[in-house]
């Protein structure tokens, strides 16, 4: 059975044209290049316990993560344990595009894989998360503000569940609360120096959602 069935169509008003590639040490669509984060957790350095008994199922598993021998050889390489979250999803990349990801979320980390290669693409510890962008309206769109990288903007029809998750997680690690923001317009940089807007506005029944670039001042 295919783990990864398609997403309810997102409909998405593209930009007027496709930004110029970035100059090198820019940034970009880095999860691509990105090294996964050293591992840290319980289980660095001891024998790892039976997958069962380390992966227990969750109320918000939905791909099944003790069954994915890729996922929980990913989360034993970076001492990860505590599965809270695991479903698909739909990344947008620095030029827009749309690709699909499993998102992972446990009590230290957020985990991007790449369903088709069995490939981690990004590693976002929790600690380094400041804030979540969301509308105010019933769309899928949120953003995952992370000021010592770059920003994750994705899809997802848990998109609720999702940022509450995540803030719960980091609230039980951690002395702080993150933000979640609530507007139909916010911002989040795709690159270092490539910053998005996202719009949002009802219409016709439905939701125009829109998203350009950013003007340089």
């Amino acid at each position: 059975m295919d783990r990864f069935r398609p997403l309810r169509r997102i409909q998405v008003e593209p930009e007027p044209a496709e930004p110029p590639a970035p100059a090198a040490g820019a940034g970009g669509d880095a999860e691509g290049d990105e090294s996964p984060a050293p591992a840290a957790g319980l289980l660095m350095g001891a024998r790892v316990r039976r997958r069962a008994a380390v992966y227990r199922d969750c109320k918000g598993d939905y791909i099944g993560v003790p069954n994915d021998p890729c996922l929980t050889k990913i989360l034993s390489k970076q001492g990860d344990n505590k599965v809270l979250f695991a479903d698909k999803v739909l990344k947008f990349t620095q030029s827009g595009k749309m690709k699909r990801r499993i998102l992972v979320i446990t009590d230290f980390a957020l985990y991007l894989v790449d369903p088709d290669a069995d490939i981690l693409k990004r590693r976002i510890a929790l600690a380094a998360v400041d804030k979540l962008c969301i509308s105010n309206l019933s769309d899928n769109f949120f953003a995952i503000i992370v000021p010592t990288e770059y920003d994750c903007f994705m899809a997802s029809t848990r998109k609720k569940e999702i940022v509450d998750v995540i803030v719960k997680a980091i609230k039980s690690t951690s002395e702080y609360e993150p933000e979640v923001a609530s507007s139909n317009r916010f911002e989040y940089h795709a690159a270092a120096e490539v910053v998005k807007v996202v719009e949002f506005e009802d219409a016709d029944g439905g939701i125009k959602t829109r998203i350009t670039n950013k003007e340089k001042s």
